[in-house]
């Protein structure tokens, strides 16, 4: 660790010249979503404001590599990287821009959901398990989701510098892929879905095509759980800060977190392997009970991230830095 750490402001003898993998994946997907900016301009809600949002991602991304240009370090790289991941949270409620024009697709997540399990885990889960021990579990799994992301990267930064373009590139390819998805597939999620419908309904088995309800509602279900607890706290600020009624298939949670813990196996990372499994089956576990997701997500989510693993790490050969 302390020779990683000695080498972190240590100019490069040979700086990277262009983009680096992962900027790569923001400009490709820039790109596309600008192209399908162009044909929806009309419908779109706030098209200007994407466009602004846009320009000022390019120039962060521009002033990083002018940035790391001047010293090229691995400190400054780390910032290029680090920008990017930021930036997510900033994409993410984009997704909803472009899927709100699309009428929703609950029903037939939930009808498939009633015909694999019975019944709907999401409206179950919460009630067999209301516990204030319980509860606080669940909300510490769904709320480790970022310091996991966190961890892992600095991990691959400071002790598998040699893998950490790969390890940057696989989390925000893989990303980028599920908003994709998340445009393309306009499924809010339990939490949006059961307050449009109605819980009586719901327990009825009954799935009513909202349309496009979505497109001017953003009213979601009260979160489950032991109210007063701190992780119940931080995990309904968190929803009330950028939380929409997009992004439910197949669940990112899931998916990126399976894929942090992929990467870490595959470097032999044993250690902190076993120490976020816990986290990560708490988070498997809670993006259900806290009605964030059907259970066919997370199933997506699993099946997702062992293709995005395997595509994106193949892929990297290729487009490497």
């Amino acid at each position: 660790m302390k020779f990683e750490i000695s080498k972190i402001f240590t100019l490069d003898k040979k700086p990277k010249k262009g983009l680096l993998a992962a900027e790569w994946v923001m400009v490709a997907y820039m790109a596309l979503t600008l192209v399908l900016m162009l044909f929806t301009y009309t419908k779109l809600h706030n098209p200007e404001s994407m466009l602004w949002g846009r320009l000022r991602v390019a120039a962060i991304t521009a002033a990083l590599w002018a940035v790391y240009r001047m010293a090229p370090c691995r400190l400054t790289l780390f910032a290029r990287v680090a920008a990017q991941m930021s930036l997510l949270s900033w994409w993410y409620p984009d997704t909803y821009e472009f899927n709100r024009m699309f009428p929703n697709l609950d029903h037939l997540f939930a009808t498939w959901e009633q015909q694999l399990f019975g019944c709907q885990p999401a409206l179950l889960f919460c009630k067999a398990l209301p516990g204030p021990v319980f509860s606080e579990l669940m909300d510490l799994g769904y709320a480790s989701y970022f310091p996991m992301i966190l961890v892992v990267t600095v991990f691959f930064f400071l002790c598998r510098y040699k893998e950490f373009g790969r390890a940057s590139f696989v989390i925000l390819a893989s990303f980028f892929t599920y908003y994709i998805i998340y445009i393309a597939l306009p499924v809010t999620g339990p939490q949006y879905y059961y307050n449009a419908v109605g819980l009586d309904d719901i327990a009825r088995g009954v799935f009513p095509d909202v349309g496009d309800y979505f497109a001017t509602h953003s009213e979601a279900l009260e979160s489950p759980g032991y109210k007063d607890g701190l992780f119940y706290g931080m995990v309904a600020d968190a929803h009330a800060a950028g939380e929409r009624p997009t992004a439910a298939f197949p669940s990112s949670h899931v998916g990126i977190s399976t894929i942090l813990l992929l990467l870490l196996w595959r470097t032999g990372a044993r250690r902190l392997l076993l120490v976020l499994a816990p986290l990560y089956a708490l988070l498997c576990l809670s993006t259900v009970y806290i009605y964030a997701h059907y259970a066919i997500d997370v199933l997506a989510g699993w099946v997702s991230a062992a293709v995005f693993f395997a595509v994106f790490s193949a892929a990297y050969k290729r487009v490497r830095e």
